[in-house]
């Protein structure tokens, strides 16, 4: 399924503007290589390829498409491709079927050094990890240390990087526990396939709150779980973010719909941060029409908005990638061993695989606009029902 919009064509004319160049450099040495002044045609197309299903998760770029934000920074045509699993955001991106993709840090990191090719975060949406390893309480799964010799949930696909990073951070043997794939739900944990099932505190979580308990006639409650948080952990990694082609950053015209790009992004997670209600209502109904979405529930994409919130809007500026969390990502990969004892990346990615140039360059342009930029979010109370409907 694909969502897009083709609104009034934009006159495509050459104009001179402001064009940046990667700056190449990670950490605190990041420098940014001045403006340079070019000559090129707007990019007013571009496609956007999501890293799963249509959910608020994603909420910031659809509210971007339905309220105009991507119109007002001169877009006439942005396509957000949803993935169900089968698409690989980073690889879409590298193939050249998407200008921008959201992925998280630690996947893209092992695409770098394993196909060898070149990405930029140019944008960290979430500030914060989401991800939590819940087992029935009593279980005796109530840190990372009671994880050897146990079955440990996971997606796979890198998701399970912050289980080894937490382990090693812990000197804990990656090679006891048994790595057991589980669905996009809680199923694994409710059938007793796994002893400690993976969630999302935005997604999965919510899922198994929104059961029914046979023993009691009521909705599972959080004490009837132990849960351990990974952003409490050393393991703890950057997840959604938004990536570009480095090569292609060298490009004016490209570099330049990128900070276009960010700036409506923002706008986008701004009206979200402000409006959690409507914003979840606008992507429940974009989800509900979509050709695959799970699960659809409007009460559980309220719950995802405001954890999504959280994750995001931490006070500081929106989409500033933290050099101390990069760092702490990119050592975690380092030192991990996954269950059969492999290292999950051998060196440290490249100094172009991050760039704060362009999300500052957005939020300098919206600060001049007169767009605040920073802050908080304030949690509001959503009450989950059964199958978040």
């Amino acid at each position: 399924m694909r969502h897009s919009i083709r609104r009034g064509v934009l006159a495509a004319s050459t104009v001179a503007i402001a064009s940046l160049a990667l700056a190449g450099c990670s950490g605190s040495t990041q420098q940014e290589e001045p403006p340079s002044q070019a000559e090129f045609d707007p990019i007013t197309s571009i496609r956007l390829q999501l890293q799963w299903l249509p959910q608020t998760q994603f909420a910031g770029y659809y509210i971007a498409q339905e309220k105009g934000f991507f119109e007002e920074e001169g877009f006439d045509d942005v396509e957000i491709i949803p993935s169900g699993g089968d698409i690989v955001p980073q690889d879409a991106l590298v193939a050249g079927d998407a200008d921008f993709a959201v992925a998280w840090v630690p996947k893209v990191l092992g695409t770098l050094e394993g196909a060898g090719v070149e990405l930029t975060d140019i944008a960290q949406v979430f500030q914060k990890s989401g991800t939590l390893q819940v087992s029935w309480a009593g279980d005796g799964i109530e840190s990372v240390a009671d994880f050897e010799g146990k079955r440990i949930g996971s997606w796979g696909f890198g998701n399970e990087w912050e289980i080894f990073a937490a382990m090693a951070a812990e000197g804990l043997d990656s090679t006891t526990v048994s790595i057991t794939t589980q669905g996009f739900d809680m199923n694994a944990l409710l059938d007793g396939d796994v002893d400690a099932a993976q969630a999302m505190t935005y997604n999965e979580w919510a899922q198994i709150l929104e059961v029914v308990n046979p023993d009691t006639g009521e909705l599972y409650q959080p004490d009837d779980f132990d849960v351990v948080s990974y952003e409490e952990t050393d393991g703890a990694m950057l997840q959604d973010a938004i990536w570009a082609d480095t090569e292609r950053l060298s490009d004016p015209a490209y570099a330049d719909a990128a900070v276009r790009f960010l700036k409506a992004i923002t706008k986008g997670w701004l009206f979200a941060r402000d409006n959690p209600e409507e914003s979840a209502e606008i992507v429940y109904d974009i989800a509900s029409n979509a050709e695959a979405a799970f699960p659809v529930g409007p009460t559980h994409q309220l719950w995802q908005m405001n954890e999504v919130n959280k994750l995001i809007w931490t006070g500081a500026d929106f989409g500033v990638v933290d050099a101390a969390a990069w760092d702490q990502t990119v050592a975690g990969a380092l030192s991990a061993k996954n269950q059969d004892g492999l290292n999950l990346i051998t060196t440290e990615p490249a100094e172009s695989a991050y760039s704060n140039a362009y999300i500052q360059q957005a939020l300098t342009e919206l600060a001049d606009e007169g767009v605040d930029v920073a802050g908080d979010y304030t949690p509001i109370d959503v009450t989950l029902t059964e199958g978040g409907q």
